[in-house]
């Protein structure tokens, strides 16, 4: 049995730990109590469902995929239509290189994106309002058309799904999926740019 005390952080890193060596459609909340050295009870005590598992190991994982996007999308003095370019490739590349190191726990987020998740859904939410805000400082500052900033934020994502969508991912294994990314990125930046700048 465990001698030392049992916290969240702690049951989040063994169903990381699970998650990889099982993925996610056979990785249970024993196989996490197993591991810890406590009983599924114990577990149950931090985390109502295995889902709420699930959630949590991607939720770390977006946190720190969200924090370097947050800093893509930062006004540095980049004009907005070279910050939009950056935050989407940082997040294509987030997800590519995910998918492709770590594919277990990539199939943890493509199964939560597939349920509608809470975490999926907040995900996209920060996605939406890091492209709204580069979209309105564009607009703002001349560099991009005139429109709502949330709507032009939404047709961006629509338009990348191909690149970051989970559903995807077995097309970014494409050798051409970054030349075919940067072809999409330079026609949704010459349709939101301004004709005056």
């Amino acid at each position: 049995m465990r001698a030392q005390p049992l916290d969240a952080e702690t049951i989040v890193s063994a169903t990381e730990e699970v998650l990889r060596r099982h993925g996610p459609e056979k990785a249970t909340v024993l196989d996490v109590a197993r591991v810890l050295g406590v009983s599924h009870g114990s577990v149950y005590r931090h985390f109502p469902s295995k889902t709420a598992l699930r959630e949590a190991v991607i939720r770390r994982w977006l946190d720190r995929v969200s924090e370097e996007l947050a800093a893509a999308a930062q006004d540095d003095g980049l004009a907005p239509p070279d910050r939009l370019r950056r935050l989407l490739t940082r997040m294509f590349a987030a997800k590519w290189t995910k998918a492709r190191e770590d594919p277990e726990l990539f199939a943890t987020f493509r199964v939560l994106a597939r349920e509608h998740s809470g975490v999926s859904s907040a995900h996209v939410a920060f996605l939406l309002d890091q492209i709204r805000a580069v979209v309105a400082d564009g607009i703002a500052g001349g560099d991009f058309t005139d429109g709502d900033p949330e709507q032009a934020a939404r047709a961006v994502l629509d338009a990348t799904s191909r690149f970051h969508d989970p559903v995807h991912a077995e097309e970014w294994r494409a050798p051409e999926v970054e030349a075919a990314s940067e072809r999409v990125l330079s026609l949704i930046l010459d349709g939101v740019r301004s004709r005056g700048a």
